[in-house]
């Protein structure tokens, strides 16, 4: 009579499939956030020049500023969401991505304060 071998063979290859599987959703969590902190930064760089671009052109009227901040986010891959001249301040929201890695970021621009002036209010929340 032969001994008796155990019932654990093919566990390894369980094991593996198993590990295989963790390996795999872990790639996909970080590529998702990867894909996030792209999308995020896209956003934020159309956002900046859409900004400095309708501060440039604050001379011309909101209108004609405002189209050529839209100009601008559409040639960085952006969708201009929001724009307005205060002055010569623009503040501009833009947006990039859709689904759950879409991003909207705002950004301003203008004329540097003068030395010694305080420092502006922060804007207030936008919903």
């Amino acid at each position: 009579m032969s001994p008796r071998r155990s019932d654990d063979r093919g566990s390894a290859t369980v094991w593996t499939v198993a590990a295989v599987a963790v390996l795999c959703v872990v790639f996909a969590v970080v590529l998702a956030l990867g894909q996030a902190a792209v999308t995020r930064h896209r956003a934020a760089g159309g956002a900046d020049l859409a900004a400095l671009a309708a501060a440039d052109h604050w001379v011309e009227g909101a209108e004609s500023a405002c189209g050529r901040a839209e100009k601008v986010a559409r040639a960085q891959g952006t969708r201009l969401v929001r724009c307005a001249l205060v002055g010569d301040v623009s503040d501009v929201t833009a947006a990039a991505g859709r689904g759950p890695f879409a991003a909207e970021v705002r950004a301003r621009a203008g004329p540097p304060a003068p030395p010694g002036s305080p420092s502006p209010a922060p804007p207030a929340a936008v919903p």
